[in-house]
């Protein structure tokens, strides 16, 4: 995930204390402890990541098992790109690091991570498929996937009562005449959709199919112009109009959750952790909150969501390669990465850990749409389209206040493949 949109999702704000769960599982017994007696790995962790009972669980497993001592330095998403390149040309780099899933790629590209492809075999055989893809540069392991979130509806049910609708719906289309009761029963605002609300719209686009880029010769340049991205924008649309939400901004300005707390408000698309943003504002709201998975066009498939989330990596210079394959088979064990998911209310990297998601609402309405998810493209091309002003954004609201697809699309497109040439 990009450092801007995990600091905007707030995982610290996710992430809770884990109980720990005393020694580690009998099937990391036959890892191989001897030799690493006297060694110490340094694991680059960010803050709000590693909850202090999953990190104490960890650390006791890793030291019991290995013989060597885990440094744990908690870092700030604020500049750590930066940081991190710097610490990866050193001679002395963290030898494990949490790294966005969305900045993996370029890493990886530059040659700063090592080649894990011999560690998912036992380890990650399993991983599903959408969450460990930004791990997987050229065909070869350069991360182990950890955890992702993704947004959900996020509903008044006071407001859905009162239109008369007893059911959460199931398809889009019952999405769109639900919302339409709410806008005609009620004097509540359907929804909450700003018109650059464009991690939503990236979701959209993966569920169609589309690309965001193509391949012109050797570089990239937009897609804005593909039928299916069209297609994506026109469903963003028919949400949109039902709101009263600014065009030209996005969720975090007013920030969305502080609308809904308002009470006049039937849902938003929002990530999980706004539940807590509009009860802080408003604790009587609390009750009335509910959640449920974005529909999709049919009902036996969600909506596409982006999947934001972190991989964690290992220094392609750390001179302890082994020591730290170790680390990430203790780390991520299904053990330690079910309790990261029961606690914690994230999505873990395995499908088979989703039950522990089980009696977190929020986390339950984000886990169903996980499998057919996606990211951004994982180019290294792709961090400057993201920096302000966003030409993505300026596209929605041009297609928004009525330009065709086409016409927003050449508005945006010298921005968008400047920003693709742009050398990383």
């Amino acid at each position: 995930m990009k450092r801007k949109l995990i600091a905007a999702i707030g995982v610290a704000g996710m992430l809770v204390s884990i109980a720990a769960c005393g020694s580690d599982d009998s099937d990391d017994k036959n890892a191989g402890a001897d030799g690493f007696k006297g060694e110490t790995l340094t694991l680059w962790a960010m803050d709000g990541s590693t909850p202090d009972g999953w990190s104490k669980d960890v650390k006791a497993a890793f030291e019991k098992k290995t013989g060597a001592k885990l440094k744990v330095e908690v870092q700030q998403w604020n500049g750590i790109q930066q940081k991190l390149t710097t610490a990866l040309s050193e001679e002395n780099p963290p030898d494990v690091f949490e790294i966005g899933n969305t900045q993996t790629a370029a890493y990886a590209k530059t040659g700063g991570l090592a080649d894990l492809s011999d560690l998912k075999e036992g380890l990650g055989a399993d991983w599903t498929e959408s969450i460990n893809k930004s791990s997987v540069v050229d065909g070869k392991q350069y991360a182990a996937p950890w955890f992702v979130l993704n947004r959900v509806v996020i509903y008044n049910k006071k407001v859905w009562a009162d239109a008369g609708i007893k059911e959460t719906p199931k398809t889009r289309a019952e999405f769109l005449k639900d919302l339409k009761q709410i806008g005609s029963k009620t004097e509540a605002e359907p929804i909450y959709l700003p018109g650059q609300n464009w991690y939503h719209f990236v979701g959209l686009t993966i569920g169609e199919g589309a690309e965001l880029v193509k391949k012109d010769g050797d570089k990239y340049v937009s897609n804005l112009t593909d039928p299916k991205v069209a297609k994506a924008m026109k469903t963003y649309k028919e949400f949109a109009d039902l709101s009263k939400a600014p065009k030209n901004k996005d969720e975090a300005t007013p920030q969305q959750a502080e609308v809904f707390a308002k009470g006049k408000t039937g849902a938003f698309v929002g990530m999980s952790w706004e539940a807590a943003t509009a009860i802080k504002a408003n604790p009587k709201i609390e009750k009335d909150i509910g959640y449920f998975t974005i529909p999709g066009a049919t009902a036996d498939k969600p909506e596409g969501v982006f999947l934001g989330g972190s991989n964690l990596a290992v220094a392609a210079t750390s001179e302890k390669q082994e020591l730290a394959k170790e680390f990430l088979k203790i780390a991520l064990n299904d053990k330690h990465e079910g309790a990261l998911a029961k606690e914690g209310g994230v999505i873990p990297n395995k499908q088979a850990l989703e039950a522990q998601l089980k009696g977190n609402p929020a986390a339950e309405a984000m886990a169903p749409a996980t499998a057919g998810g996606g990211t951004t493209p994982l180019i290294p091309e792709w961090a400057a389209v993201e920096n302000p002003p966003n030409p993505i954004k300026n596209y929605m609201t041009a297609v928004l206040n009525g330009k065709s697809n086409a016409d927003a699309a050449k508005q945006v497109e010298g921005e968008f493949n400047k920003r693709l040439s742009q050398k990383q």
